[in-house]
């Protein structure tokens, strides 16, 4: 990472809610406060650690780009542009340490987390006294959950997959201490699985110190609580193939028998209505975790064109513009069991030359979409996944939690599979069609050692090829003597 993001101010980039409405994720300009006195008073800190959720929303992390980067590394995508700026050679699986994705994505998963470490190391030294042990905790875990998830999507382009090696593969540099002037940057790459127990250390934390609901249906969509933490640890148990351990996670809060409404905390469910998702207000029961944007410009709190979603995925006949990527019509959207009565069909848009296109995310400029990090529909997925693969076998449970998700959009199907095997295939291909443009699929494929498709001009990569993982970026190569390329 570059000099300018390393090494970073307590207070940079602080935001802050809303005086009037406390609810808004709204950032604001604030006056510069000395990294003596930023944790003087609870005002400041709960703006810095709304800073934290602002810096993972960037447009060149989870605002857009890392998710961008998980929809067209997979097979369902065709790059429209050539467009190296805008993710064509992370389509074509061609990239080098000094190109825009892996410079940026690094340059803003790093800042992230430092912001996160110095605010954790500014609550132990002063804020926590300031606002009481329980409210320091529930900050500091916020705080943790921020980094645990930064960390976990850097994994999933930087690092070899858990499952190459049990995790003893070169991972990233483990920095857990908030660097705030220079000479810190040389650190070795911890081994994958390091990082997966910081990530898990982090989780288990947040899930203790988290409050069980935030009280509001848009701060339990925008802000993390106990769900958020479980939910996660779901995700991060599947990616490293520990399946008993995602059914322990997911058993918290997924209740036996349908419905499959949260048994505990924030009363997370299926929405009966999939597209109402990815529509105004965004803060339905299924959302466990999105990331709010709104059309304020000082400071930016939206992604920005050559990161929003809605500008890499959407098009229409009535608007047309440069739209970077458009479906593969060789991809899921042929699959014939994705019917054309299913609910979800509607969140494809076909234009006028016979192109499909995403169409989940189609706020205009500014781009005002919440972007999901994680919903309840993956959760029983996971949950699903993890039952059928811990056992070899297939058990009632995972037939209902597939088709719980598979109904709510069409009624007329029912995924009966009559192996393993074939249950696996439906699983991965349910996800493919419940997680179109979400993110998902090139993290599903890496995590289980699967071929990266080929699709269009791009080829087939292996596990065993160049550019299955990313190269590390040329500006921490140049930085830190310590560490090592892929």
């Amino acid at each position: 990472m570059n000099k300018r993001n390393l090494y970073i101010s307590v207070l940079c980039a602080a935001f802050i809610f809303s005086s009037c409405k406390k609810e808004l994720l709204n950032p604001t300009p604030q006056t510069s406060v000395a990294a003596e006195n930023a944790f003087d008073t609870e005002f400041r800190i709960e703006s810095q650690a709304n800073s934290l959720y602002g810096s993972l929303k960037n447009g060149q992390l989870y605002g857009g780009r890392y998710l961008v980067y998980g929809n067209v590394r997979g097979e369902d995508f065709i790059n429209e542009t050539g467009n190296l700026v805008t993710a064509s050679d992370v389509w074509s699986l061609n990239l080098a340490n000094s190109t825009t994705s892996v410079k940026g994505l690094w340059s803003q998963g790093y800042l992230t987390i430092n912001r996160c470490n110095v605010f954790i190391d500014g609550m132990n030294a002063k804020g926590t006294a300031v606002v009481g042990t329980e409210k320091g905790a529930k900050y500091i875990a916020e705080a943790r959950l921020v980094r645990a998830l930064t960390y976990y999507s850097l994994l999933q382009l930087y690092a070899l997959p858990y499952a190459d090696g049990a995790g003893s593969k070169p991972g990233l540099p483990l920095r857990l201490t908030g660097i705030t002037g220079p000479g810190f940057s040389d650190q070795a790459r911890s081994t994958v699985a390091e990082v997966y127990a910081s990530i898990l250390d982090d989780l288990n934390f947040a899930e203790t110190n988290l409050a069980s609901t935030n009280g509001s249906a848009l701060l339990n969509t925008t802000r993390a609580h106990k769900n958020t933490a479980i939910s996660l640890k779901t995700r991060v148990y599947l990616s490293m193939g520990k399946w008993a351990e995602v059914i322990t996670e997911a058993n918290k809060i997924v209740p036996a028998v349908a419905p499959f409404t949260a048994s505990a905390n924030v009363p997370n469910a299926l929405v009966a209505d999939v597209t109402s998702i990815f529509k105004a207000p965004y803060t339905t029961a299924e959302s466990i975790f999105s990331l709010p944007m709104t059309t304020s410009a000082s400071p930016l709190d939206y992604p920005g064109t050559q990161n929003s979603l809605a500008s890499y995925f959407y098009f229409t006949n009535a608007t047309p513009g440069t739209t970077e990527f458009s479906l593969n019509l060789s991809g899921i959207v042929a699959d014939p069991d994705w019917k054309a009565t299913d609910a979800r069909k509607s969140l494809v848009f076909t234009s006028a030359a016979a192109k499909k296109f995403v169409a989940k995310f189609v706020a205009p400029n500014p781009y005002t979409d919440y972007v999901p990090v994680i919903r309840w529909a993956e959760v029983l997925l996971n949950l699903a996944e993890a039952r059928v693969r811990s056992t070899n076998s297939i058990d009632p449970q995972a037939l209902a939690l597939i088709n719980a998700v598979r109904k709510r959009s069409d009624a007329t199907t029912t995924i009966a599979p009559g192996s393993v095997s074939a249950f696996t295939d439906a699983l991965l291909q349910e996800r493919r069609i419940e997680f179109l443009g979400e993110g998902l699929r090139g993290p599903d494929l890496t995590r289980l050692l699967l071929p990266i498709p080929a699709k269009g001009s791009a080829p087939r990569k292996t596990a065993t090829e160049a550019g299955y993982i990313w190269p590390i970026s040329s500006d921490e190569l140049s930085l830190n003597k310590l560490m090592t390329d892929n």
